[in-house]
């Protein structure tokens, strides 16, 4: 008997990360959704097996169609380095889709960025309230920061993981790592239970890259039940010192998850 593979739901599907993290998902064996907002455009850069949901990241109405149904997500979405288009696109997009499951469990993949926590950088400050959202969610995940984007030599393939965000150069001193890479960390933490719950930083070092990466993701520490924070984040913030918006949608979707 043949089993149907897994829903995933891609948030950011067109994107640089995206797109890798698509084919790795179909190679994977899994069923690929993508939230799209040009469905014609979207024809032409993903392939013809992905599902086009036509949403959103703004409007958590319009989100409820994409989600139906998945099993997991995979938010792979980002804007600019302008505190109001990561406010309103890249912590939007996570507040309004976990609004959008209205509290029904799936299994989460989220890439935000090395130096979340930096202190008195206003961009950073936002994708840090969209991790807390999703681990006040309730549902199992993996949060990823990878370091910048092809700055790797070729023979840098070897993944290295690490936590508590201790790099805050603002710079590829912070760690480097290719695309596909970080793709693959991404889908491959979906289906391994060495992953969830876990926040890590992401980077790349001199040798091959690893056939498995279970004993990376098992060789860091889970986060805290119940924190806010990755288990060896500094520099946290309470909540109550947060903008009313953010403190806004934790109420909604902790109270939903629960």
């Amino acid at each position: 008997m043949s089993i149907k593979p897994l829903t995933v739901l891609m948030i950011g599907a067109t994107g640089s990360i995206g797109r890798p993290a698509v084919a790795q998902a179909l190679a994977q064996g899994y069923t690929v959704r993508a939230l799209v907002r040009d469905q014609a455009r979207a024809q032409r850069q993903l392939p013809e097996a992905v599902e086009l949901v036509v949403g959103d990241l703004t409007d958590a109405q319009s989100l409820r169609t994409a989600v139906q149904d998945v099993d997991a997500i995979v938010f792979t979405h980002g804007s600019s380095i302008q505190e109001s288009d990561v406010r309103d696109v890249d912590y939007a997009g996570v507040a309004n889709v976990l609004a959008a499951l209205d509290g029904r469990p799936v299994r989460i993949a989220l890439m935000t960025a090395v130096g979340t926590t930096r202190p008195g950088v206003p961009y950073a400050a936002w994708k840090r309230r969209g991790e807390r959202l999703v681990r006040a969610s309730g549902n199992d995940y993996t949060i990823v920061r990878p370091g910048w984007f092809d700055y790797n030599d070729a023979d840098q393939r070897q993944i290295l993981m690490r936590h508590g965000d201790t790099k805050q150069s603002g710079g590829p001193a912070d760690g480097v790592i290719a695309r596909d890479e970080i793709a693959r960390v991404l889908i491959d933490s979906l289906s391994n239970e060495a992953a969830n719950r876990k926040t890590l930083e992401l980077e790349a070092t001199q040798g091959k890259e690893q056939e498995d990466l279970t004993a990376d993701f098992a060789a860091l520490q889970a986060d805290e039940p119940g924190a806010f924070d990755g288990v060896l984040d500094s520099n946290t913030v309470p909540v109550s010192q947060g903008p009313q918006l953010f403190r806004d949608d934790l109420d909604r979707i902790g109270s939903a998850g629960r």
